[in-house]
């Protein structure tokens, strides 16, 4: 269902670690250090696009598939309950998230590659803390996916899904996809830190990205699921995205603070855990 990343440009160590080393003022406060060092590594991890941007491209052509094949069919079956919406309209923001989890969720194997040719072990030794390390990486994997989510939203605007255009709710969007990309970015991370080999990542990154799919609201609504499945579906982030996106792009109910404060806390602990493995990953 979800393609593995084709192998990336050979990265520099000493112009990645040349970018995170200090400015001589040591007066600097820490809150000021820490995000520049974040946005620092977004930037070097961003800069790798301009090699190579066909993985953005190829990894849309799945999306525009379930919106076609998939929510066309539905919408004429008419089986699942949507609240009144056309069921291609109600997929859609399901499909966003999902097109950008499977971009975030196997990012670990960019990190394995980056300590295999001696990246990791030369940023490891700059003075970045490893979580502004984690987070620079885990939220250049959140822009990633924002430009994967812009391709899926033009793909449903052609196919005629009603969206709202407004641009604070755009907003919002972009933020929600950051959120729960870095999330998921960090979980590869974590897992990364755990098996350390790209083969056990891959296998693991596969068997966990379509039950978590199914176990969310992206196909259906959550008063549809078995009890069981409404329990997984409460403690997944996805579930939270799906809703938030439905809500700004779609204009239906949702709980829009509650979705946003699980996806802030899912991030933070998910850099929290990879920043704590990174060290075991390196060596």
């Amino acid at each position: 269902m979800s393609a593995v990343p084709a192998t990336p440009p050979p990265a520099s160590a000493d112009g990645a670690a040349a970018v995170l080393l200090p400015a001589p003022a040591q007066d600097r406060p820490a809150w000021r250090v820490v995000p520049a060092r974040v946005a620092a590594m977004c930037v070097v991890e961003l800069q790798k696009l301009r090699h190579d941007r066909t993985e953005l491209y190829t990894r849309a052509v799945q999306p525009a598939l379930w919106l076609l094949v998939f929510g066309e069919t539905f919408t004429r079956i008419d089986v699942i309950p949507t609240g009144g919406i056309p069921y291609r309209d109600y997929l859609a923001p399901g499909i966003i998230a999902q097109s950008t989890m499977f971009i975030a969720i196997f990012y670990g194997i960019h990190i394995i590659w980056e300590r295999d040719s001696g990246v990791l072990t030369k940023l490891l030794v700059t003075p970045t803390p490893r979580a502004a390390l984690v987070a620079g990486k885990a939220f250049a994997a959140g822009v990633k996916a924002i430009v994967q989510a812009v391709v899926v939203v033009v793909i449903a605007a052609l196919l005629g899904v009603h969206l709202s255009w407004h641009p604070l709710r755009l907003l919002g969007v972009m933020a929600a996809v950051l959120l729960g990309s870095a999330f998921f970015a960090c979980l590869s991370v974590t897992i990364a830190g755990i098996v350390r080999t790209r083969d056990r990542l891959m296998g693991f990154g596969q068997a966990i990205t379509m039950p978590l799919f199914f176990a969310s609201n992206a196909l259906y609504p959550t008063t549809s699921m078995p009890d069981w499945l409404r329990v997984v579906s409460a403690v997944n982030p996805l579930s939270y995205e799906v809703d938030a996106l439905r809500g700004l792009l779609l204009g239906v109910p949702a709980h829009l603070a509650p979705d946003f404060a699980v996806l802030a806390v899912a991030a933070a602990a998910g850099i929290t855990a990879a920043a704590a493995l990174l060290g075991r990953l390196a060596r």
